[in-house]
């Protein structure tokens, strides 16, 4: 049997992206993960701790987030695209799911900074806001201390 290369439900994965995106909703985040050879929309919500719960020892997926940052002065929304990669996934699985990434970014194309990972004390929301405050844009709370 022949490996399939992978797909990308590109209508399916366009329409959550866009839903992460638009201010009227109140989703925040939708997870793409793979059916076979192809990677489709696997849920999407509004609360980061059902992201986060998604991202076990077995899977490996595709989240793309929205978040809050900045204070009272210059409150600011942020993209993340976080690649999550389980600790029991194999070598040859790792090694394609970074070839596949860039079928996933023709889909979703707008964020500030992208993640790779599998410690999933890194998938803590402070530390990716933290790292995505570092990743540009103007740091207000730099000029209060």
């Amino acid at each position: 049997m022949r490996k399939m290369a992978t797909q990308v439900d590109r209508e399916a994965c366009r329409e959550a992206y866009n839903e992460v995106r638009d201010d009227n909703t109140d989703t925040n985040w939708a997870v793409f993960k793979y059916e076979g050879s192809m990677i489709v929309p696997a849920g999407q919500g509004t609360d980061y701790d059902d992201f986060k719960r998604m991202c076990t020892d077995d899977a490996r997926l595709f989240g793309f987030v929205r978040v809050k940052t900045g204070d009272a002065m210059s409150k600011r929304t942020k993209f993340t695209l976080i690649t999550w990669i389980g600790e029991n996934i194999s070598g040859l699985q790792r090694a394609k799911i970074s070839t596949d990434k860039t079928l996933v970014k023709e889909v979703v194309q707008n964020f500030a900074k992208e993640f790779m990972i599998s410690d999933p004390r890194e998938l803590d929301e402070d530390y990716i806001r933290t790292e995505l405050k570092k990743a540009g844009g103007a740091n207000y709370d730099a000029q209060a201390e």
